[in-house]
């Protein structure tokens, strides 16, 4: 059995956090630099350019590699790659188009990135139990963000949507605004992170 945690054991715990500023601190807290973030929005709101702007991000913190599922090195990732500045970051940030055995062995080896981007996770064909063992297990000292796939406002398909709840740290990205949907809020997180300015202010008129 193992031990049960006191208020004080509780209380005296240090963890290794995502300490940014501005916008992200305002919407998304400092969050744990480990777990799962899930990512979710309707097509043409913004999430493959909030997507690549967070991996610009959270490059600052660690190497992270983003796993392409859908688009790979496809002209149109090239493009998004160039807009959003990816390039800066050098080999800080990784492209790769990877299943999950070929991820699990590159995850395996000596000092893989800590922070991977799952682009999307119903490109992973896991089931729930075997999602556990590898995000929640074999590697849950490492950071997923999983951009999930919409049917309409909700998530596409059964896990995904169990995979959205189990999430640390959920995102929805609605009219060039991502906005925290638990469990990390900032201070003015009801504002949202602005992805397009001008996008946003034509969808929200402000």
């Amino acid at each position: 059995m193992k031990k049960a945690w006191s208020s004080t054991d509780l209380l005296a715990t240090k963890y290794d956090e995502i300490n940014w500023d501005g916008e992200w601190f305002d919407n998304f807290d400092n969050p744990e630099a480990r777990g799962v973030w899930s990512v979710s929005g309707r097509s043409g709101n913004g999430k493959t350019a909030f997507l690549l702007q967070l991996a610009k991000e959270l490059s600052k913190k660690g190497r992270v590699l983003y796993n392409s599922l859908e688009e790979g090195n496809s002209k149109t990732m090239q493009n998004a790659w160039k807009l959003h500045g990816l390039a800066d970051c050098g080999r800080k940030i990784q492209l790769i188009k990877e299943d999950i055995k070929e991820l699990t062995s590159r995850l395996e080896k000596r000092q893989s990135p800590d922070i991977i981007f799952i682009d999307s996770f119903q490109y992973t064909d896991l089931n729930f139990k075997d999602y556990l063992a590898f995000a929640r297990g074999k590697f849950e000292n490492k950071l997923f963000i999983i951009n999930q796939q919409m049917d309409g406002n909700k998530i596409m398909g059964k896990t995904a949507d169990r995979v959205n709840f189990d999430a640390d740290l959920k995102i929805w990205v609605e009219g060039f605004k991502a906005f925290s949907k638990g469990r990390y809020f900032g201070k003015f997180w009801e504002d949202g992170y602005t992805i397009w300015e001008q996008g946003a202010i034509k969808y929200w008129g402000k």
